[in-house]
């Protein structure tokens, strides 16, 4: 069976260029943002497996909780992902629109994990350092695990750089063995 992120890619890569076209990729994102959390909401999946429950009734459930936040091209699309039985893959078609949307605008999130509290003025060497790395503008978003013993992993899209004691001293461990 497939991955839901690769089912889901030509989806959210449709979503994207219609919404480039539109110039509305905030408009999309905040959209498929609602839509990823209305499907994720466990009385909804039970709707969406219920064989009682039609395609329309389901379209325009949604398009009531949504209100205003579909436009018409949004909702012809939620349409689609209904009648192709791919509504489940809203979460994951947010997230790749988004991975997309940050692409587009130059613009990147760093997810740091460390042993500690971090402070600002941590965060911003970090900001900078991945800003010079990535060539573009940077969001650092921080986690705290103290089972990391010392450093920090950082992440940035599929990039990890593990700075970790607990890395290192796991490294060290395979070289032993």
């Amino acid at each position: 069976m497939l991955e839901k992120k690769t089912i889901a890619r030509p989806y959210a890569q449709a979503a994207f260029e219609q919404a480039s076209e539109e110039n509305a990729l905030a408009g999309w994102s905040e959209a498929l943002s609602l839509l990823a959390a209305i499907t994720s909401d466990e009385q909804m999946k039970a709707l969406m497996r219920d064989p009682r429950v039609s395609d329309e009734q389901i379209q325009s459930l949604i398009t009531d909780l949504a209100g205003d936040a579909l436009s018409q091209t949004s909702s012809n699309f939620v349409k689609i992902l209904i009648e192709s039985g791919r509504l489940a893959l809203c979460p994951e078609i947010s997230q790749l629109f988004e991975e997309k949307k940050a692409e587009e605008e130059k613009h990147a999130t760093i997810h740091v994990t460390s042993a500690y509290e971090m402070g600002d003025d941590e965060k911003q060497k970090i900001a900078e350092a991945m800003k010079k790395k990535l060539g573009r503008s940077v969001e650092v978003t921080t986690e705290q695990d103290q089972d990391l013993i010392g450093g920090m992993i950082v992440k940035a899209g599929d990039m990890v750089i593990d700075l970790s004691i607990r890395g290192r001293l796991n490294k060290m461990a395979n070289e032993f063995n």
